[in-house]
Parts: C-alpha cells; structure tokens; sequence
C-alpha cells in the first residue's frame, strides 16, 4: 500500500480503492441518508406550487406579487448552493451538509408562523438557503463515494426522490390543508429536519476529498473502516484486488478556488453547465412552480388542480428511472438532450391544453409526458455535472452551476408573473419550450461525455 507520507501515492491510492469496491448495503445505506434529506427538500419547495394558489388568495396578491413570493426560495438557493459548495471543498462535505440542516428546518418553520406576506418571503429565503446547501455536497458525496460503473445510476436515483418528494408534498397539501391550513403545512415540514440531523451524524468524510487536501492519515483511517464495512457487507469475503488504471495530474499542479472553474481544460465545461442549469431551471419552475395556480386561474377549483398536479406528477417516477437507466446504457450527453427537448415539446402541448380547457383527459396525458421529461431531466443534471470537476474543485463546480441554476429558477417565476396576463397560458408554456431548446443546444455543442470513467480519469 502506498505510503501516507506521500501525498500523490495516497490520493490515487484512496480513489482505486473506492473503484474497486462492489456496491453493498453499507453504500446504499449512505446513500438513503443523502436521499432522505432530497425527499423532504423536494417536498418543502414543491409544497409551494400546491399552496400558491390558496396563499395568493388569502393576502389579495396580483399575479406579478405571487410571482416574487414563488421565487424568494430561489434567491436563498442561490446564495446558499454558490457559498456550500466552497466551503464544502474548503472544510469537508460533512460539517456543511449538517449546518444545511439548521437552516432548512427552521426556515420551514417559521414560514408557518408568518402572519404577513413580507415575513413568509423572508422566511422562504431562508429555507432555500438550507436547501441550496444541500444541492452540490449531496451529489458530490455520492459520486465520491459510489464507483463509476454505477455512479452515474445511483445520482439519478438520487434525483428520482425529487418527484416523489413533490407528489408527497401534493398528497399532504390534498388531504391536511383543508383541516391545518397552509401555515400548518409548512409547520409539520419543519419536522423531518430534526430526524435527518440526527441520522446524519453516521455519514462518514469523503475519503477522496481528505486525501485531496493532504489529510492523508484521516483520510487512510476512514477508507479502512470504509472496506472494513463493505466486507462485513459481503459476508467476510476477500475484497476485490487494487487495480490502479488511471493517472491524475501532479500534487503541484493542484490549486482549488473559484479560478480552478475555467484553468485549461475546465472552462468549457463550466460554460456549459452555467447555461444548461440557467435555463433547464428557467424552464421548470417558471412552470411547475405555476401548476396548481395556472389551473386555478384557467377554471379549475382548487381541490381539482391540486389533485390534477399531483396525478400528473406521477410521471415522474418512471422518468427518472428511465434516465437512470439510460444514463449508463447510452451516455450522459445524449440522454441529458433528449430529456431536454422532450420537457420542451410536452411543455408546449400542455400550455396549449391548460389555456384551451381541454377535456381533463388530454390535460393530463399532455401533463403525464411533460413531467415523465422533466423529471428525467433532473437526474441528468445531478448525475452529469459533479463529474465535470476534480475533487479539489467538485463542490464549488457543482455548487456554483447550482447557483447559476437558481438565478434561472429566481426569474422563472417571476416572469411568468409578468408576462401571464400579456400572452396568457399558451404563451407562458411555450417560454418554458425555448428554455428547454437552448439549454439542449448548449449541451450539443459543449458537452463531454462521462459514462463508466473514474472521476480522476474524467477530471484530465
């Protein structure tokens, strides 16, 4: 075994050893951590897009107002996903992924205690900052803990508890708003954020960032226990030999920072992501955030649009797990452009049903392909882009085409606000459309392809 004094040895050492390593209960087991806080997070911002409507209502808010309140969460995601992601790489995954928590739970639990609609977009602020935390350690944590031949599925899964999340959101909001209201909605979300802390605690350090920074003892000592609990996993069999297939640049070379984004070689890819995350999430929640609003406003009782968001969302499900499976079975590229134009069609289709009042029927098989796209979209974007970045730099990466994400997702709604009572529903989708077409365009030209390489390998 390589020598702790020698940094480079350790590095390559510690990341061929994760490589090798079948998956197990014991990996699987850190990964339900990592996506049990998705599942709240989801549920938490998609609540809004159930609550809209009822929230609007009570304060007497115009369609440009509702919009600002839809969006503060983004303001807070913005800030939070561009700061966690260097402080990740600059102080561990761990510690930041805990301090996400605090924020989170008390950010939804003052949202119910609001009484003005000033302090609910404080408050929703606040939230979103907990939860833009969350976003690039959660995926930089499982591509660093998950081997290559099934990263790229495993992100995707991570991705898939998204939809769930957000048609568990629908559910609590269908059958608890009419007996708590939209105050308690957000009151009992705030709960599940004091068990995650705790569960938390179990997740170890990445091995292959504390190796990256030079902590090479503590980094030998977490990827021992790590084999140790993969071998129990297995039964106490012999773990597979150490194959060492890969090269990654010299230790000097190595400077982690925010410049590191676009040295030789990596600003391409931060080009791409920066535009594929603008305006993927441009697109989606200047949609989805409107959904239950949008029906509302079209003629629909609240009880009706709820139920139709949520039936409608259940596509989801078998969207991400599709892309899952065709992450690894075609590639990343392609699958993230195809995810993209189908959101852009389906999206179109389904403005002009919503405007038109169309049988219920074709409302909901237009939406059934809309979000079978769109969620299948997300687990592209989660699995694809922590592989664009070295260890030393992958938070930041991930954190700050977050960040430039939720700039996207800041404007979306807010300009469907703006622009619904000019080109109507029709006009708002079909926005929605083009953001999809540019953000696919960006990924034709500019995008690399990641399928089966080890991070160090991708990172050349």
């Amino acid at each position: 075994m390589s020598s702790i004094a020698d940094g480079s040895s350790v590095r390559y050492s510690i990341a061929a050893r994760l490589e090798r390593l079948p998956m197990t209960n014991y990996q699987r087991a850190l990964f339900g951590i990592i996506a049990t806080a998705w599942f709240f997070d989801s549920m938490d911002l998609g609540a809004m897009t159930f609550l809209l409507g009822s929230i609007r209502t009570e304060f007497g808010l115009s369609a440009t107002q509702a919009g600002l309140l839809a969006s503060s969460s983004f303001l807070g995601m913005f800030l939070g996903a561009a700061i966690a992601g260097m402080l990740a790489d600059k102080f561990g995954r761990k510690p930041v992924f805990q301090v996400s928590m605090v924020f989170w739970g008390v950010g939804s639990l003052m949202c119910g205690l609001s009484d003005t609609v000033t302090m609910l977009m404080i408050y929703r602020v606040v939230l979103g900052f907990g939860m833009g935390m969350e976003f690039p350690i959660g995926q930089s944590m499982v591509s660093e803990i998950v081997p290559a031949k099934s990263r790229g599925r495993y992100i995707a899964i991570l991705e898939g508890f998204w939809p769930l999340g957000f048609i568990a959101a629908g559910i609590l909001v269908y059958f608890m708003m009419p007996i708590v209201g939209w105050r308690g909605i957000f009151i009992m979300l705030a709960v599940p954020s004091v068990f995650v802390f705790i569960v938390r605690r179990h997740m170890p350090e990445s091995p292959r960032w504390l190796a990256e920074v030079g902590r090479h003892e503590e980094a030998e000592s977490i990827m021992t226990r790590f084999e140790q609990r993969v071998r129990q996993a297995l039964g106490g069999i012999a773990l597979p030999p150490v194959v060492e297939t890969f090269k990654a640049a010299p230790a000097a070379a190595r400077k982690a920072g925010f410049a590191d984004l676009f040295r030789e070689g990596y600003a391409r890819r931060t080009i791409m992501l920066w535009i594929l995350w603008f305006f993927a999430l441009l697109g989606y929640y200047g949609l989805t955030t409107w959904l239950g609003a949008l029906l509302q406003q079209a003629g629909y009782e609240v009880t009706k649009s709820v139920f139709y968001t949520i039936l409608i969302s259940l596509a989801g499900i078998p969207g991400f797990i599709f892309s899952a499976w065709l992450l690894e079975a075609w590639g990343r590229k392609g699958t993230c452009v195809l995810m993209l134009l189908g959101s852009a069609v389906s999206a179109y289709f389904y403005g002009n049903a919503a405007s038109n009042l169309v049988a219920p029927g074709q409302l909901i098989a237009a939406g059934l392909c809309m979000q079978f796209f769109l969620f299948g979209m997300w687990s592209v974007l989660y699995a694809y882009t922590p592989e664009l970045y070295a260890t030393r730099s992958r938070a930041t990466g991930s954190g700050f085409a977050s960040s430039i994400g939720r700039v996207g997702s800041l404007l979306g709604p807010y300009i469907v606000g703006v622009i619904l009572p000019v080109a109507g529903q029709s006009g708002v989708f079909t926005l929605g459309a083009l953001s999809f077409v540019v953000a696919a365009i960006a990924v034709a030209i500019l995008g690399v392809e990641t399928k089966g390489r080890a991070l160090e390998e991708v990172s050349q």
